[in-house]
């Protein structure tokens, strides 16, 4: 028969973990409202202005190369564009929300009360790339329904579609949380994304195929992850891509699980948000 006290310090301890699992729950769940209705209340601007941008990119670039350029058969070049900018609008702002936030948060001095909560560095990084990922789907579905008037679009494997919208966004919301992490000031955070985010975006085949690359540039897109997020969810529209849709899968997954595990050691370790 087991001691009473022995008992009752058991049930205290199980009703302790509990009550962490409820808080952590809450706690995330709270963190992830927030970062949600951060972008929402701003939804002009940071929903609406992107996919004005995306429209005037197919308008621009389909209207002077529709007749020009033929990637694959029985596709015009407008229709190849769609999923390009939809995509490459997922990854921009997957990026922007999460590493705005987190640079915002330590300019105006705020975030000590994101660090004061009993909240677990697994939670913060569920909370920041979930609401990134909401974001950037949001703007993607939104330059989805406004260009899909522009071209007669198909829908090959819906799955695949959804998956690396979902991947991209992730890879690119865990990715600005590093670049948050990192940067302490705007400068920062802009040079981030104007040596880094924007170069790896237009180099990824949203305009073009890499087949009509030189073989060195077709080389160096082969090493930009980019590439295989785009050229996958194309392949959910038309069914045809410029390498096999598992194979870009597997590199899309290689690079989340790297930058996840970079994002959740930063956090766990406070670096640069505990001084």
């Amino acid at each position: 028969m087991k001691n009473p006290v022995e008992v009752n310090m058991a049930q205290r301890e199980e009703q302790r973990l509990a009550s962490m699992g409820v808080g952590g729950l809450v706690g995330f769940r709270t963190l992830l409202y927030k970062e949600v209705l951060r972008f929402w209340k701003v939804s002009f601007q940071t929903v609406a202005a992107p996919v004005l941008t995306a429209v005037l990119y197919l308008l621009i670039f389909g209207h002077v190369l529709e007749d020009r350029v033929r990637v694959y058969d029985q596709i015009s070049y407008t229709a190849f564009l769609v999923p390009g900018l939809v995509m490459m609008s997922v990854l921009q702002n997957a990026f922007a929300n999460s590493s705005s936030s987190l640079i915002q948060s330590k300019i105006t001095g705020n975030l000590v009360f994101i660090l004061l909560p009993p909240l677990s560095h697994w939670e913060m990084f569920g909370a920041y790339v979930v609401a990134s990922i909401v974001r950037g789907l949001c703007v993607g579905l939104g330059v989805l329904v406004v260009t899909a008037w522009f071209a007669n679009l198909h829908f090959a494997h819906p799955l695949w579609i959804l998956l690396f919208g979902l991947a991209g966004a992730g890879i690119l919301g865990t990715l600005g949380l590093i670049a948050g992490i990192w940067a302490e000031k705007f400068d920062q955070l802009a040079a981030f994304q104007n040596f880094l985010i924007m170069p790896a975006t237009f180099l990824s085949g949203v305009f073009y195929s890499i087949h009509s690359l030189p073989p060195f540039w077709q080389a160096v897109s082969h090493a930009n992850p980019f590439f295989y997020m785009i050229d996958g969810f194309r392949f959910g529209f038309f069914g045809v891509s410029d390498v096999p849709p598992l194979h870009s899968l597997a590199v899309v997954t290689v690079a989340f699980v790297v930058l996840a595990a970079l994002a959740l050691r930063l956090l766990s370790k406070g670096y640069k948000l505990r001084h």
